[in-house]
């Protein structure tokens, strides 16, 4: 698949069927998850791209970004289907958003790496937040 064929989009709605599909080839689906909960989740992000396979109109990627708008962004969900991997989409996708985000004056952009992905991410411009640890509540 050539490069050239797959076009980056921000979106404010896009099929649920289609994110799902995505989440799960992330490992991210959970059975409980409600399909319905794909529309607010979109409306809720600050930015939320898509990659689209223009000659098969597949949604083969996507990505987003949660801000307030003024301050901090962090992107998450970064997920590519398996046979579009190492193509260039998901560094697409991460630049796009990093561009929308710069765009509208929000500079301080993080995420968090899954493990053995910080290399791809490295070669974007982020970096190890020294002195800082990521955590998560746990009931």
């Amino acid at each position: 698949m050539s490069i050239e064929n797959i076009e980056i989009k921000i979106v404010e709605k896009w099929p649920a069927e289609d994110v799902v599909k995505l989440y799960k080839a992330g490992g991210w689906w959970k059975e409980e998850y409600d399909e319905s909960g794909i529309l607010p989740l979109i409306k809720g992000s600050f930015a939320f791209a898509v990659a689209v396979n223009n000659k098969t109109n597949e949604t083969i990627g996507m990505a987003r970004v949660l801000s307030d708008g003024v301050s901090d962004a962090y992107i998450q969900d970064v997920v590519v289907l398996p046979e579009y991997r190492k193509q260039g989409v998901g560094k697409n996708l991460v630049l796009k958003l990093v561009d929308f985000c710069k765009k509208r004056k929000v500079f301080w952009i993080g995420l968090i790496s899954e493990p053995g992905q910080e290399d791809f991410y490295k070669k974007l411009g982020f970096n190890n937040m020294k002195h800082y640890t990521p955590m998560k509540f746990e009931d």
